[in-house]
């Protein structure tokens, strides 16, 4: 990690750092425990994986890029169900679940990759007709890792005792 980086560089690094903070926290568990809670929450680390794989789509493919999307999401009813993978994480393997998340972040990485500078627009417009740029797209995304690795925590450390980042 460069401790002087640009602009770009630096919001690339640490969102890369989470996304593997956040990919470690599933590693070698199964789908049992995946699908375990903590407490009165119905939250799990398996719907937090397909969660985040959204949020990369929703964020880098939907919305900035314009694409339609991916299979998995085009034909959820989110009027109907709008936490739709937190319900229905359960029904993956653990295979697919990290599969979907991986490869929902590779195309957040080449979109990113490909934009012509942090301040390029998203192709489509917020609920609010707003647009916003790729910095905030990218601010928004480790706010987001950051909050979800600290759930994941917490959800990991009660299915199998294993705690740090």
């Amino acid at each position: 990690m460069d401790f002087a980086p640009d602009e770009r560089t630096g919001l690339r690094e640490m969102l890369d750092y989470y996304r593997a903070v956040f990919a470690r926290k599933m590693h070698g568990l199964d789908g049992a425990q995946l699908a375990q809670t903590l407490g009165p929450s119905s939250l799990t680390l398996g719907g937090l994986f397909l969660h985040m794989a959204g949020v990369e789509d929703g964020w880098f493919d939907d919305k900035f890029a314009g694409n339609d999307p991916p299979s998995i999401w085009a034909d959820v009813d989110w009027e109907e169900n709008p936490d739709w993978e937190l319900d229905n994480a359960h029904t993956f393997t653990p295979e697919q679940l990290l599969a979907q998340f991986n490869e929902s972040v590779e195309r957040s990485r080449t979109i990113e990759a490909a934009a012509t500078s942090l301040d390029q627009l998203t192709e489509r417009s917020g609920r609010k007709g707003d647009r916003r740029n790729l910095r905030w797209i990218m601010i928004h995304m480790i706010e987001e890792y950051a909050r979800h690795c600290g759930h994941a925590d917490f959800l990991r450390e009660a299915v199998d005792g294993v705690t740090g980042d």
